[in-house]
């Protein structure tokens, strides 16, 4: 009986076709598999393509005999323990026998052929074929085994180590988060003490002016960690359009420019006249530079020289920034634009940040089609990084140009509706759109705001989404609803800057999403893009 249902192959060779025939039939039952060969040529041959369980080979046979063939197997080690029955007429004699035996047959069978002598010994080396075939399954199954135990041990052990890196680097980010929120915090509140003992003594504009610059430092950290989550994910969107490279050069530069003066760093520039044509996302770009810039304020002694060149190369523009700085090891240097990736963690090294300007560099060069590489000869040699963008056609420029400013000269002011149940920020927010040159109106509440997009149909809703009565998602909501405000924008301003807090907006009908404390330079850019864009659509009911 087969239990594993494994053919069992047997080989007949003999130069008789009735031979053959005969055997076989003899030999007739479930779970055997013959295999003739008329020759041992042909029995060779067969051998080098299938494994048998056992071989009948006739003696007498032209060309090559049963001996010479058996001699063969046994000199090839495919072949050599596959087990040999003779069979031969008449009688054999001692000599040709003992030629058979040292051939390595396992027995002799005179014809003619007992039927049941012949079975018996086909079952008894079958089963044996078959033990082997379970015996070689076992063990394949346990080498298999063991090399899936093996595997998930060294996967358990990576993934531990992986978890107890990770651990590490969560307790270091924390570590750092709280500690650069903190520096901020410190000379504000410093600050509000000494306005409200001297509010208008001599230091009082100095003072103002340092709040406003600590305070922009803890925006742009908050910032930061929402930006490189969402390029994570992939949940960022790109205002891309036509631009000179250097216009995100010279934002940067603006910048960063303090700190670099801070560290008594002198700036070398290498900028070409001629502009350099890209797609892309100005704001976007303009932090990539400036984090390139401030990375290489931070990490370079005061008194140091830092470089920034941007020249054309093969279709690209190549903006690139040396230092003579700390350098990096070169163990660290595949890593450096990994996330919360510090290359010196010292106390005496620390120049701020989080580990993730490099990080949002890598990431947001990519989404412009562009590659980010940084090189370094080692501890105390220096750092270049290097951003690679493809450039665009320049042909038809001039034109888009010209037509970009005739366009801007002739749209309008918006009127724009701020709707904040908090008052400072409100009023705040109104000056701001007055110094942009448009003209604002507020509303404290939901119900007022929905009167006043009846009676005066704003071009822009500014409206705030933590409010007591009615929030403003239902605010935006009511509306979508008024004919009059169906194709008008309204914008989200909000302290939840989650995706998740995005989406939500979005389905309740905001057109876009902004984190508070607002950028000036964004809501300028965004109110900019709006007015252009109703400008060329010429929107009957604009301005």
């Amino acid at each position: 009986m087969n239990p594993a249902h494994i053919p069992v192959p047997i080989l007949i060779v003999d130069d008789l076709p009735e031979n053959l025939l005969s055997l076989e039939a003899v030999l007739r039952r479930d779970g055997l598999e013959f295999i003739k060969a008329r020759s041992g040529t042909e029995a060779l041959e067969i051998l080098l393509r299938q494994e048998v369980a056992l071989a009948l080979l006739d003696v007498q046979m032209p060309e090559m005999d049963g001996f010479e063939l058996a001699e063969t197997m046994r000199g090839s080690e495919r072949t050599r323990r596959i087990p040999i029955i003779f069979l031969t007429a008449g009688v054999t004699d001692r000599a040709r026998r003992f030629r058979g035996y040292e051939a390595g047959a396992v027995d002799f069978l005179e014809k003619p052929i007992e039927a049941d002598i012949l079975r018996s010994k086909v079952a008894v080396f079958s089963e044996l074929y078959l033990q082997r075939r379970q015996l070689a399954v076992q063990r394949d199954n346990l080498k298999a085994f063991a090399e899936e135990n093996l595997r998930l041990l060294k996967e358990s052990r990576d993934n531990a180590q992986a978890l107890k890196e990770a651990d590490i680097r969560k307790d270091e980010f924390l570590a750092t988060l709280a500690h650069e929120l903190r520096n901020p915090l410190a000379p504000i509140r410093n600050g509000l003490q000494i306005l409200r003992m001297a509010p208008e003594g001599p230091r009082a504009e100095e003072v103002r002016g340092m709040m406003d610059r600590q305070l922009t430092h803890m925006v742009r950290l908050i910032d930061d960690l929402l930006d490189v989550s969402r390029v994570s994910r992939g949940r960022i969107d790109l205002r891309k359009g036509r631009m000179r490279l250097q216009e995100a050069v010279h934002s940067a530069l603006e910048t960063s420019r303090p700190l670099i003066e801070d560290n008594r760093h002198k700036l070398i520039l290498d900028i070409p006249a001629e502009p350099l044509w890209v797609e892309g996302d100005l704001t976007r770009l303009a932090q990539v530079v400036s984090n390139l810039l401030n990375n290489a304020a931070k990490y370079t002694p005061p008194g140091g020289e830092i470089r920034l060149t941007m020249r054309e190369h093969d279709g690209h523009a190549d903006i690139e920034v040396a230092d003579n700085g700390l350098g990096i090891d070169p163990d660290m240097l595949p890593r450096v634009f990994d996330l919360f990736t510090q290359a010196d963690r010292h106390l005496d090294r620390s120049q701020g940040g989080l580990g993730i300007g490099l990080a949002l560099v890598s990431k947001l060069v990519e989404m412009h089609g562009g590659t980010s590489r940084a090189v370094s000869e080692g501890a105390g040699k220096g750092s270049t990084f290097t951003i690679s963008l493809p450039l665009m056609d320049t042909e038809a420029e001039s034109a888009d140009e010209g037509l970009r400013k005739k366009q801007t000269r002739e749209a309008s002011p918006l009127k724009v509706l701020i709707v904040d149940d908090n008052v400072d920020s409100a009023q705040t927010s109104l000056w701001m759109l007055d110094l942009m040159g448009h003209r604002g109106m507020v509303a404290h509440e939901g119900i007022r705001a929905l009167e006043m997009a009846r009676e005066q149909t704003p071009d822009v809703v500014l409206l705030d989404i933590g409010m007591p009565g009615m929030d403003g998602y239902e605010v935006c909501r009511q509306l979508r609803q008024m004919p009059e405000m169906k194709n008008k924008t309204v914008i989200a301003q909000t302290g939840w800057g989650q995706e998740s807090d995005r989406q939500k907006a979005f389905a309740a009908g905001f057109d876009h999403h902004i984190t508070k404390p607002v950028s000036l330079d964004l809501l300028t850019q965004l109110l900019a893009d709006i007015r252009l864009t109703a400008a060329k659509a010429g929107d009957p009911q604009h301005g």
